[in-house]
């Protein structure tokens, strides 16, 4: 990294962004920036992310020799059971974000929460490898909550227009606590509006209790007590014991390579594992030659993705309940799979049978001393819940656990669910190349892989490899964003591809990074989001 002071930081909110530039402005490290940033975005964003959230986040500091992985993925509370919701199961999602039950008891309420991550993540995070007090990290926060914040069009289209096909309405969420109501609804009980003002000052009041009092206060204290109640009271499986036993993982990133690169990501249950698999698929490919979003370049990479997705849903899970064989990550295996797309195999998916969410955030970081951060942290699909008096709302997690017992993905007490989140960094030579991550549920990895191909084998800067169109294959069909022209796809659907085309500009996750090349940093925030890169 250059000697002069070129810092940058990416999110997908301004106003996370700006408070994180900030923080770098002042002295503090990375890690100080891309904490402040993410108390920020479970401001302005707050059902993206929040302190009852989780994620994962990957810290290098080079100066330190650190790097290292924070997985804060929810678990499952002691009170839940491999078959409590067996009977009442109607269907799985198409891409496999989750499955739909009977009234909805996993999707929203009481029953939804996972014992949350996110606060104790940060706390960790900040006070183990930042610089700058706890208090001060806290302070952008508070005071964008004390101000409140004005709606920004991602926030509205995600009320409006962010759950669908068997989940519950985003309006809804919204509508079941006391504070959503007043918070984020109109008098009539519709959403507010682009350019309307939210106030929700309890959430200052919880904010600066946590910056006086640190992660103690949410699972321990005052806040943990004011939880247990309500839980209680409203038949939620949470409870004070399960939030004061919550702990963090801590691994080495998962590793993996691509065409001379190092890749450095995430363990499971999050989603690095299916980006390793899928790079050492297509590495047997000339991408390059076939040529950016060509026919034959859909079709091999869908095929990838396929593969992928159909290994993680029979073999990947929770590593302290799950045993994940090894040759996932396998050259060999990845080699094997390649020989059969080159033959004209189509992988399968199979499904029971209805999209996702894509309620989740990212942040990514450099600072003048080559320490990098890429945190993604989100609500999982939002529970609806929101404490009286607390001003958060907690994660829904539990709407991706299987109920039905013997499988990977199956609920047991202190469980964490798979999430295709993978927080990224690439190396060349030893020094960092690429710091990215993304928002999307079961779509984080296709959207990483395709900002990494676009970066790796087209040599995009990152603005442009975020931007380009997306496709994505969680299930047989191959979904595709609404700038893939139709003559790409058409020799695959005569194929006999079901191809399906989002009316959406942008989609396929929402992918947010940094690329690094010599003393030149460039940043890209998703132009489907409202967010920006900054560099200071």
């Amino acid at each position: 990294m250059p000697d002069q002071p070129t810092q940058m930081i990416v999110t997908a909110q301004p106003e996370a962004s700006e408070a994180g530039a900030r923080i770098l402005m002042r002295g503090g490290n990375a890690v100080d920036a891309a904490m402040a940033a993410a108390l920020v975005q479970g401001v302005v964003d707050p059902q993206m992310c929040g302190i009852a959230g989780f994620g994962n986040c990957q810290i290098y500091d080079p100066k330190r020799g650190v790097h290292t992985c924070i997985d804060f993925h929810g678990k499952t509370p002691m009170a839940a059971t491999p078959d409590m919701w067996l009977d009442r199961l109607e269907g799985e999602t198409r891409d496999g974000f989750g499955f739909v039950m009977k009234d909805n008891v996993n999707d929203i309420g009481y029953q939804s929460v996972t014992t949350p991550g996110s606060l104790k993540a940060y706390f960790e995070a900040s006070t183990e490898f930042g610089t700058m007090d706890w208090s001060d990290i806290v302070a952008p926060a508070v005071a964008q909550a004390e101000a409140g914040f004005i709606i920004r069009p991602h926030v509205n289209f995600w009320w409006t227009f962010g759950a669908d096909l068997g989940r519950v309405s985003n309006v809804d969420r919204c509508a079941f606590s006391k504070t959503g109501r007043s918070a984020f609804l109109n008098p009539d009980g519709s959403a507010k509006g682009i350019g309307a003002h939210v106030a929700n000052p309890d959430m200052a009041r919880t904010l600066a209790l946590i910056a006086k009092e640190g992660a103690d206060a949410f699972y321990t204290g005052e806040i943990a007590q004011r939880i247990d109640e309500d839980f209680r009271a409203n038949g939620g499986l949470l409870s004070a014991k399960d939030l004061a036993s919550y702990r963090t993982t801590r691994t080495d990133p998962l590793r993996g390579s691509y065409r001379d690169n190092d890749i450095a990501t995430n363990h499971p249950p999050g989603g690095g594992i299916m980006l390793v698999e899928m790079l050492n698929i297509l590495e047997n490919f000339d991408l390059s030659a076939m040529g950016h979003n060509t026919t034959d370049y859909i079709r091999t990479v869908a095929e990838a993705m396929k593969a992928a997705t159909s290994d993680k849903d029979m073999h990947v899970g929770d590593p302290a309940f799950v045993d994940i064989p090894d040759f996932l990550t396998s050259k060999d295996y990845a080699a094997g799979i390649a020989d059969r797309i080159r033959g004209g195999e189509k992988m399968s998916v199979t499904r029971l049978g209805l999209p996702e969410s894509k309620d989740t955030t990212h942040v990514a970081v450099v600072d003048k001393n080559g320490m990098c951060v890429t945190m993604t942290h989100s609500l999982g699909m939002p529970s609806g819940v929101i404490t009286d008096g607390l001003g958060f709302m907690f994660n829904g997690c539990m709407g991706v656990f299987d109920p039905r017992p013997g499988r990977a993905g199956s609920i047991a007490p202190g469980k964490s669910r798979f999430s295709s989140l993978c927080p990224t960094m690439v190396f060349r030579d030893g020094q960092p190349r690429v710091v990215l991550g993304a928002p999307g549920g079961t779509q984080i990895a296709m959207g990483v892989l395709h900002a990494l191909l676009n970066v790796i084998d087209f040599d995009m800067p990152m603005d442009r490899a975020v931007s380009a169109p997306r496709f994505s294959a969680t299930s047989d069909a191959i979904d595709i964003t609404n700038r893939i022209p139709g003559y790409l796809v058409e020799p695959l659907q005569a194929e006999g591809y079901e191809i399906i085309r989002s009316p959406l500009t942008f989609g396929i996750a929402a992918v947010h990074g940094i690329r690094i090349d010599e003393q030149t940093l460039s940043g890209g925030a998703d132009p489907g989001h409202d967010g920006v890169a900054l560099r200071v």
